[in-house]
């Protein structure tokens, strides 16, 4: 007992106490915001490799960028990432920052299935999915149980079959190899089930987007309850999503 108590004292407590305020130390890339400045716009557009930059007026889209900062380095004035962590939204559109914006991104209530906030605010065990991923984003989910963050203690957890979940949560740009297993996995799944897209891959394909070995066709036919960007998505950016996805 003296010794746990020892430990305790000298650590302190190693969870983050408040999971919806916490900054992300470090690099961290979040939300981009777009000054007004005139830049040459094509030339910004022209940095970007997965063309997340569009122009006339310049946006850039977080379900396709990598974070990567290039556009940053190449015009500082133009795009500044901050730290806020706070990137899901259940809405596609919401993922496009305008220039001459500052507004945080959000989920909208209003188009949350009823079902979901009735069923899940309590618990939400997710299949995950690795879509032809990396592994980058799934070494970010696997941090989500950790004793930092420790999804767990807001009934958010990951289960080993699908029978057990309450939806899937994909990762990678579902590459045609794994194109019937995703489909299998969300069969699998008992209704009311929800569909999340956990990273730049998973939400447009990233720099894999145009290749012919993608098969993004389940996309087409299921209905997707969250998207959250990052290249990979942080702890921070998941366990936030799927909070403002469940619970008020």
């Amino acid at each position: 007992m003296f010794k746990s108590l020892k430990i305790f004292l000298h650590q302190g407590k190693q969870f983050i106490p408040d999971i919806r305020t916490a900054k992300a130390p470090g690099v961290f890339r979040g939300r981009p915001v777009i000054s007004t400045d005139k830049v040459d716009e094509q030339a910004l557009a022209d940095v970007c490799p997965s063309g997340a930059i569009g122009t006339s007026p310049v946006t850039i889209d977080l379900g396709k960028c990598l974070f990567c900062g290039e556009c940053e380095r190449c015009f500082p004035g133009k795009v500044h990432f901050t730290d806020d962590t706070h990137l899901a939204t259940n809405v596609r559109e919401r993922l496009i920052i305008r220039e001459g914006e500052d507004k945080p991104i959000e989920v909208d209530k209003t188009a949350i299935r009823p079902e979901i906030r009735k069923i899940f605010s309590g618990s939400l065990k997710l299949r995950q999915v690795s879509a032809g991923g990396d592994g980058s984003c799934e070494a970010e989910l696997n941090a989500t149980g950790n004793v930092q963050f420790d999804a767990s203690r807001f009934g958010i957890e990951f289960a080993a079959s699908p029978r057990h979940a309450d939806g899937v949560l994909v990762t990678g740009p579902i590459s045609a190899n794994m194109a019937k297993a995703l489909e299998l996995t969300y069969e699998a799944c008992p209704e009311p089930r929800i569909v999340v897209l956990d990273g730049t891959d998973a939400i447009s394909g990233g720099i894999f987007a145009d290749s012919p070995d993608l098969d993004r066709s389940f996309l087409d036919t299921h209905t997707v309850d969250l998207y959250i960007p990052g290249n990979p998505a942080h702890p921070l950016t998941v366990i936030n999503g799927l909070l403002d996805l469940t619970r008020d």
